[in-house]
């Protein structure tokens, strides 16, 4: 019997160039690690690193991206917000993977398999992001998990972080389940597995209850998956958990690629349904400023208060995706990006300033902090100003962004809430600044790592959160063309 099935021609292949080259690169360090010595470790973490530079670079360069939008029976889709949200990914996973190596290699945690976990987590998110079906959303979502729930359960010996992982594999398989039976709804309704083929036959389908049915099992997938409220109590322990490196760079980088599949299943495939579903996501938008910032104000960890802090900044981000419009989708990009480089130098902070036996992820822990190490200080102030949504700091135009992307869907009580929260959770940031600057140091003094590498990394990460908000108007336009 003839086989029905044919290779895809070279040309189809030609837009996944930068995901072949992740891949390969991925197993060859993998197989690479097997034949280092535990000193040599050094070079896996330096080639992760660059490979990750190298895809973005591919990217920029605009390698392998043709006429063709979409490719592989349509599964793959190469568009210009693919191509935003793979350099911003690649870019800052990077970042995030010079954050791991000093502190996890003083705790005797850092393993070759590290770094190339991280590169199949980024895969995932890759194929996240350029997702055209059903099939290859729910292919990198898994690859991406899967990964992640390995890198936070890293140190064994640790029962908080074997108890993190443990929660964030039993909740992120209930939201696998969930957003999987949401597929299969939307698959009954319509017919196909393709995005576009869903958006075009929706608004004809003999059964409209079974496919809005399936859209909202997805939305509460996606929201798991957000860490939005009611769906956030996997996050706080995960991120309290987890290693934080493992921390940093779980809570920055997937978020953009979320922001890809909200866009993807509901932007494009439900794009009919829109006036059901974003109803539902100012309701969640809402729910995540409550309650992200109401229990940060009572949190005295700061890796917890950043957890939560995460909560609310999805509900911020979500403000954008409410407003709808190709606007409205540009600012939750823009914001997404945002945050993903806040997260990345808020949790940054305490990795540069923890060593073993001192965490440095309480509040308390940096009280005094100017007087001992006044550069350090001034780099998390930075930091924190940006989240705080401080003018001139990036984060305020983030803001500022969804803010009006909301007020133009024409959902003023929406605003007017984020708004209101906004003035909250500023408070939470702005007691990390006041202890570093007006408190006496508690117990030891905080001594600063002496790693010059990390400091520069950790320096030129905050300071860009100041250069972007003073010409924050390339990155809005960039993330503009992704919708025009």
């Amino acid at each position: 019997m003839q086989s029905t099935l044919a290779m895809p021609a070279a040309t189809e292949l030609l837009p996944l160039i930068p995901e072949l080259v992740l891949a390969g690169a991925a197993f060859l360090l993998l197989m690479l690690d097997l034949f280092l010595k535990d000193g040599q470790r050094a070079l896996t973490h330096a080639l992760s690193i660059l490979t990750l530079l190298l895809v973005a670079g591919l990217l920029l360069a605009g390698v392998g991206a043709g006429s063709e939008p979409s490719v592989l029976s349509g599964m793959f889709v190469r568009d210009t917000m693919a191509d935003v949200l793979k350099v911003a990914t690649c870019v800052i996973s990077a970042v995030a993977l010079m954050f791991f190596r000093p502190y996890l290699l003083e705790r005797g945690l850092y393993k070759g398999e590290v770094s190339v976990l991280v590169l199949f987590a980024v895969l995932g998110m890759l194929l996240l992001i350029s997702a055209g079906s059903l099939i290859m959303v729910y292919l990198g979502l898994e690859l991406l998990a899967l990964s992640s729930y390995a890198l936070v359960a890293i140190d064994r010996d640790s029962t908080l972080a074997s108890e993190a992982a443990m929660k964030y594999f039993v909740l992120g398989a209930l939201a696998s389940g969930l957003l999987l039976y949401g597929m299969s709804l939307v698959y009954g309704a319509t017919g196909s597995l393709d995005l576009g083929v869903i958006r075009a036959s929706a608004p004809t389908v003999d059964q409209p209850t079974l496919l809005l049915a399936g859209v909202v099992f997805m939305l509460a997938g996606i929201a798991f998956k957000f860490g939005a409220a009611p769906f956030h109590m996997w996050l706080p322990d995960v991120y309290h958990g987890a290693p934080t490196p493992i921390t940093l760079f779980i809570g920055s980088a997937p978020k953009l690629a979320a922001f890809a599949m909200v866009v993807r299943l509901l932007g494009v495939g439900a794009s009919s349904l829109a006036a059901h579903w974003q109803p539902m996501l100012a309701v969640l938008a809402a729910v995540s400023l409550l309650v992200g910032n109401v229990v940060a104000l009572m949190q005295t960890n700061l890796k917890r208060m950043l957890a939560y802090s995460t909560i609310s900044h999805v509900g911020f981000l979500f403000l954008g995706l409410a407003g709808g419009g190709a606007g409205g989708y540009a600012a939750a990009m823009f914001y997404a990006i945002s945050y993903a480089l806040m997260a990345v130098a808020a949790f940054g902070a305490i990795v540069l300033l923890s060593r073993r036996g001192f965490e440095a992820d309480t509040i308390d822990d940096y009280k005094g902090l100017n007087a001992r190490d006044p550069w350090s200080a001034g780099m998390v102030l930075c930091v924190m100003a940006s989240l705080a949504g401080i003018p001139p700091f990036l984060g305020f135009w983030a803001k500022l962004a969804v803010l009006r992307a909301a007020l133009e869907g024409g959902m003023l009580w929406l605003a007017i809430t984020g708004i209101v929260f906004a003035v909250i959770g500023a408070f939470y940031y702005l007691r990390v600044i006041k202890v570093m600057y007006f408190d006496e140091p508690v117990g030891e003094p905080m001594r600063p790592r002496d790693d010059r590498a990390l400091r520069v990394v950790f320096g030129v990460n905050a300071l860009v959160l100041l250069v972007l908000g003073l010409a924050w108007n390339p990155l809005m336009a960039w993330c503009q063309a992704a919708f025009a």
